[in-house]
């Protein structure tokens, strides 16, 4: 299907490169992008941390929690099993449904003690396996376990989002309420790509639909 493809170029061409996934700078406190992470396991951890929190928020949030959590020294997950699941939740709290991320983050770093913390296992387990177990993780559904195996393992696999629906739909290429699977499938089958261009491609659809968003909020504004 060409026009998946001339979407992505056009996306491109208009966006530029995003360079996801960002990661915090310690000497900046701030997200960096363009560092083609995950570059090891620490960066692993803090990008699946981030999957979990970016659910139903802004980024700047995100990046507020996680770089509380870098100062602090314990964004890894020994450290982050060691303190309680009250203190994550006000450690994390400018990223909203604190109380219920906090629990989901401890729920992931059971699940990744049962590998042993150990981020070169991951890499060489079967992609369609490592989703089935992080979908049975409470609290971790398909956007959040794919974010996981596209950005933190390199995983080819799409992550669909509402932006995705909404602007697939408008271009017709989806019909009705399409579901993640669905949505998911008419990229996975028909965008020929690699792991690299399905990590930007999601990155772009995001930046233009909030683009798209902030415009139509601009406008609102104005009536």
């Amino acid at each position: 299907m060409h026009i998946l493809r001339s979407v992505y170029k056009r996306l491109l061409a208009f966006h530029g490169p995003q360079g996801w996934w960002p990661v915090i700078n310690p000497s900046t406190s701030q997200s960096e992008y363009h560092l083609k992470a995950p570059r090891n396991a620490s960066d692993f951890f803090e990008i699946s941390v981030g999957a979990i929190l970016t659910q139903n928020i802004a980024w700047n949030n995100v990046n507020t929690a996680l770089r509380s959590l870098k100062e602090r020294e314990i964004l890894d997950p020994v450290s982050l099993r060691g303190i309680s699941t009250a203190r994550l939740a006000r450690l994390i709290r400018p990223t909203g449904y604190y109380n219920q991320k906090a629990r989901k983050i401890k729920n992931f770093i059971a699940w990744y003690g049962r590998h042993g913390y150990s981020y070169p296992d991951l890499l060489h387990m079967d992609p369609a396996e490592l989703r089935g177990e992080l979908l049975s993780v409470n609290g971790i559904g398909p956007e959040t376990a794919d974010s996981i195996l596209l950005y933190a393992l390199n995983a080819k696999i799409f992550v669909v989002d509402a932006y995705t629906k909404r602007i697939f739909t408008r271009l017709g290429l989806l019909a009705g309420e399409p579901t993640y699977q669905e949505t998911q499938q008419l990229f996975q089958r028909h965008f020929r790509g690699t792991a690299r261009e399905y990590n930007e491609y999601h990155a772009l659809i995001v930046a233009h639909g909030c683009l798209q968003s902030l415009c139509q909020a601009n406008l609102k504004s104005k009536v």
